[in-house]
């Protein structure tokens, strides 16, 4: 079941208080306790850290005060510190969203910083940061009948997320075709769990393919194992290679708007489609207010206003940009997503204004 964003549960004292404390909140305060209490800089306590095959695991995550939730099929920002330094980077949710810890499977990459440092050296007990979860892999509501996913690799992680969901749902799934490719078997991520769902949900068809031996997945093969592909609703996820062939598949056949496409790396700038009209910008703590453009970032207008903006990387990565969204929308200028939850931590970075609203700051 797809469950709508919580907003993180705000103390009524902290307003009163945070006017003796300025320039610090309380929550700072109650940061510097126990990380988990902060509801402006949110994080997550690992439970557990599962070894799905050779360089990857499971760590499950009971997140803090802040944690505002998410949607099957989406990511998540991970704030780890290494060597007295934080590094941040995303990866997609396995778990449904009812659960009430969260998990990510991560796979180590063999010249990588972070993944290899969450997979092998992060015990039970670590504190992690947590950005917002975000993204549109996500299943609509009402679900269509039949559906296609398609995945190779890594790229089964937010289909685990989603196939999970289904799972709770059963007798109301849809009709499911999924075409996984790893290299070997001992390189399949899930595939017990993959095998115990087609095994058990006859709305689940698993089709295999072990490129090893077999070859890659292509448009061809994915028409011979799923015939009827053109009357599904698509969801692919894996390397560049597979996600362009996939979108000039369906392109090809006139079908773009049923394919859905989870690429892991960030789309550039670009403020476009309904909505895109800027606004006024008011930043609630000091009382300043200015005019932002479309295409101007919020962190951009507040510095152009003299407003100490916190800030990190300036590109959406790093999250050392987040402020709570006191009132009003805003506008992800990489992908048009629109965000107007109260409380929500945004990223002024890679936010614009999509009309008036206040920022805590």
């Amino acid at each position: 079941m797809v469950r709508s964003f919580r907003a993180p549960r705000c103390l009524p004292w902290a307003s009163a208080m945070n006017r003796l404390t300025t320039p610090l909140t309380v929550d700072d305060y109650l940061g510097q306790l126990d990380p988990l209490w902060s509801a402006r800089h949110p994080a997550g306590r690992v439970r557990s850290v599962r070894r799905e095959g050779p360089g990857a695991a499971t760590l499950t995550i009971r997140p803090g005060r802040g944690w505002s939730g998410h949607r099957a099929g989406q990511y998540l920002p991970i704030g780890v510190e290494i060597d007295g330094v934080h590094h941040w980077r995303t990866y997609s949710i396995t778990s449904p969203p009812d659960d009430s810890d969260v998990s990510l499977t991560v796979k180590a990459r063999p010249d990588g910083r972070v993944s290899p440092h969450l997979v092998h050296r992060t015990p039970p007990g670590t504190v992690l940061r947590l950005g917002p979860a975000q993204g549109e892999f996500t299943l609509p509501e009402p679900l269509p009948a039949r559906v296609l996913f398609v995945t190779a690799g890594s790229g089964i992680t937010p289909v685990m997320g989603l196939l999970r969901t289904l799972a709770r749902r059963h007798r109301t799934a849809p009709d499911a075709v999924l075409l996984h490719s790893a290299p070997t078997p001992d390189e399949c991520l899930f595939q017990g769990e993959l095998g115990l769902m087609a095994a058990e949900f006859a709305w689940l068809k698993l089709r295999l393919t072990l490129t090893r031996s077999d070859g890659r997945l292509t448009p061809k093969r994915i028409a011979g194992a799923c015939p009827d592909w053109r009357d599904r609703y698509a969801w692919v996820c894996g390397p560049d290679g597979l996600l362009d062939a996939a979108e000039r598949q369906w392109a090809a056949a006139g079908l773009r708007e049923r394919l859905r496409l989870e690429r892991f790396r960030l789309m550039p700038a670009q403020p476009t489609g309904e909505g895109a009209v800027g606004g006024r910008v008011r930043f609630a703590r000091s009382g300043v207010e200015t005019d932002a453009a479309a295409d101007t970032t919020l962190l951009a207008a507040g510095e152009a206003a003299g407003v100490p903006m916190p800030y990190g990387c300036r590109r959406g990565l790093c999250f050392g940009c987040l402020v709570p969204l006191v009132e009003g929308r805003v506008r992800d200028l990489r992908t048009g997503e629109l965000r107007d939850m109260q409380n929500e931590m945004i990223q002024t970075c890679v936010n614009g204004a999509a009309g008036p609203l206040a920022l805590d700051l």
